[in-house]
């Protein structure tokens, strides 16, 4: 009988540990589950995505969506540039910037602000007195640092860091004679920089701009940080434009900027990512946004489906720059590719108008492309 009865309470003790079906199942879902980018890239580097004006006010849920899986870094495409913060003097429109900021930190993301001082997308006002004539160079520093402390004290310890002056440097390595600075030199930069810095000391604040691959450029930019911080400028990161093509730029000339900028003893973001498979209509592969041509049908190869051979083309190219990316983990605070899915990206209107281009990691169904499991597998090495 003691037998019988030590048999029953043996038999019972291996039923209690036996895991119920449902136990199993969802620990087989948990082990299946596969990752994500922001989840495989976690502790080398940030993963992150602009968002457009609809996204921000919810008229596309299933972006945000792919945005709230995959990214852990947010930058505003356009709701935070001055022409449309502040279309009007002395009239500020908050209600996308704010949405835009309650978003990231709603889903735990970092925010980071774009931007503070560029010579696009600048409102006519900015420049002009009430009379409609120039203002002067005391009346523009003055607006400028009203500006930044306006906006930076807004977001203060909720915005992490900031594009403080974007594109002040020309291919050629020369500073582009903007009308910032035409009338404070290369002032206007300083300023800037000294301004968003007093509105919130913790932020991060970058200096952006786009084909930094480019020799001179490159080392334009260099001279120009270096001139900052013998001044005691307050700049703590460089961001470069990902604006690339499938030829072009070449990776060892990305692979020496990030070099360069990291050696400056700076945070370096790559930023604004994409790769046009469609062919350029003029020489200059930057991303100089007047640029402007007419549409032609042989600008736009792929209006309907874009080829297998393309396809696995753009994935192979896109897996080269993270590739690169991971090699200077070190060295990157972020990469954060320019829009979610291809539909909503302005390589389709620009440099051409009414193009259809395929330059981002999710598909217009917002499905992932192939390259988002290699870029997984490769982080997980």
């Amino acid at each position: 009988m003691k037998n019988l009865i030590y048999l029953f309470t043996i038999f019972t003790l291996v039923l209690s540990c036996k895991p119920k079906e449902s136990e199993k199942d969802t620990a087989m879902l948990e082990v299946e589950k596969p990752l994500v980018l922001k989840d495989a890239l976690a502790g080398k580097f940030l993963m992150g995505t602009a968002l457009n004006a609809r996204q921000i006010n919810g008229f596309n849920p299933e972006e945000l969506e792919v945005v709230k899986a995959n990214f852990n870094s947010i930058v505003a495409e356009n709701c935070m540039k001055s022409e449309r913060l502040v279309p009007e003097k002395g009239k500020y429109e908050w209600e996308t910037a704010d949405k835009f900021v309650d978003f990231g930190e709603q889903n735990g993301m970092v925010v980071h602000g774009h931007t503070l001082i560029w010579h696009s997308q600048t409102p006519k006002w900015f420049f002009k007195d009430d009379a409609g004539n120039e203002i002067d160079k005391e009346e523009l520093t003055k607006r400028m640092k009203e500006h930044i402390a306006t906006v930076v004290t807004r977001y203060k310890g909720r915005i992490k860091s900031w594009d403080v002056v974007n594109e002040a440097v020309l291919d050629d390595g020369s500073l582009r004679e903007s009308k910032f600075y035409k009338l404070l030199g290369e002032d206007f930069i300083k300023i800037a920089f000294e301004a968003a810095h007093e509105a919130d000391p913790d932020a991060e604040l970058y200096y952006n701009d786009y084909s930094t691959a480019v020799p001179e450029k490159r080392d334009g930019i260099v001279r120009m940080i270096k001139n900052l911080q013998a001044q005691g400028v307050p700049i703590h990161g460089v961001g470069m434009q990902g604006h690339v093509g499938m030829d072009y730029p070449e990776l060892e000339e990305f692979e020496k900027t990030i070099e360069a900028f990291s050696d400056l003893g700076l945070k370096v973001a790559v930023t604004e990512f994409d790769i046009t498979v469609l062919p350029s209509p003029w020489k200059n592969q930057g991303a100089e946004v007047s640029a402007n041509f007419d549409y032609e049908d042989r600008m736009n190869p792929y209006p309907e489906k874009l080829p297998d051979s393309v396809n696995t083309a753009f994935n192979a190219r896109c897996l080269e720059f993270f590739k690169l990316f991971l090699k200077h983990e070190d060295k990157l605070d972020k990469v954060t590719m320019w829009g979610v899915n291809d539909g909503n990206s302005w390589r389709n209107n620009w440099p051409v108008g009414g193009r259809t281009d395929y330059p981002l990691l999710f598909d217009r169904q917002n499905k992932p492309k192939g390259v988002v499991d290699s870029i997984v597998l490769l982080a997980k090495k």
